[in-house]
């Protein structure tokens, strides 16, 4: 299948991110959001990375403007009706990306991909709100999205090969790496890292170190180039919450038991550098 048009639902970071390198790989891209002040601030994002790649060489004047010129904003889910694939990259949220997918799923050709960039739902589950689940898969992003090289790309129980292959030439394409991975609760990336985010907040909880003590130790002795405390700052405390209440719920088994302590961080409205405050302060 030859992909020449990609939506991507949701102007957030990583919505944002993925119309970007969509964009200076050389596909024409709609930006979807519904919210027209997300959709603002996510363009206006792109076109300050892209000019900030200019400065620093690795772009071209005449391709960032290029680039700039492939994404049109939309706040139309209607728009899908033009596209080969789309790519959802809102909330972490199974209702929401549900009711969006079973849109989609009316609005879009019939040879049309469905992708959704969540970062721990069943895949399977998410393409049984359709009537193509052959045509679901999953094509996770890391943060941030121009930088990170991986994509784990999740087949459905359904997924067929073709798409599979589709998806992981695209990926590519975007200069990424594509890693195959199973329709799992937390895939791999999420998997390994978040349970260690919670044990790293258990520290903190237990009284063992402060935060920035338990960030020094990951470090300098294990050789993370951010601690897992910052990470989780960045990442958003209340994205890590549901994360490891998907994966509590998905296997059944304690060890993934969010930490109080994060629950509590996430109830005070402390998501974050997103909010201004988690386990450091980010006022201006």
């Amino acid at each position: 299948m030859n992909i020449k048009k990609i939506m991507v639902i949701g102007a957030g970071q990583m919505g944002a991110g993925i119309a970007q390198v969509c964009a200076v790989s050389g596909y024409d891209v709609i930006l979807h959001d519904t919210n027209a002040e997300a959709l603002d601030h996510g363009f206006k994002g792109i076109e300050k990375r892209l000019a900030r790649d200019v400065v620093k060489g690795k772009l071209s004047e005449d391709d960032k403007h290029a680039s700039i010129l492939r994404i049109k904003k939309t706040d139309a889910i209607d728009e899908a009706a033009n596209c080969d694939l789309v790519i959802e990259a809102v909330v972490e949220n199974m209702d929401v990306k549900t009711k969006i997918f079973s849109q989609l799923d009316q609005i879009a050709p019939a040879h049309a991909i469905l992708a959704t960039n969540t970062s721990s739902l069943p895949i399977t589950e998410i393409a049984a709100a359709t009537k193509r689940p052959d045509k679901v898969i999953g094509m996770h992003f890391m943060n941030p999205v121009p930088v990170m090289k991986l994509v784990e790309v999740i087949r459905g129980l359904a997924t067929s090969d073709k798409v599979f292959e589709t998806i992981k030439q695209t990926a590519e394409s975007l200069n990424k790496t594509a890693v195959e991975v199973n329709d799992f609760p937390g895939f791999v990336s999420n998997r390994v890292l978040m349970p260690m985010i919670n044990e790293a907040i258990y520290t903190v909880y237990e009284g063992v170190a402060e935060p920035e003590a338990v960030d020094e130790v990951m470090k300098l002795g294990m050789n993370h180039p951010m601690g897992p405390l910052t990470l989780a700052d960045f990442i958003g405390l209340d994205t890590c919450l549901y994360i490891m209440e998907t994966l509590h719920e998905g296997f059944g088994d304690d060890k993934y038991r969010p930490c109080p302590l994060l629950r509590k961080y996430v109830k005070a409205g402390w998501l974050g550098k997103k909010s201004g405050r988690g386990f450091y302060s980010y006022s201006k």
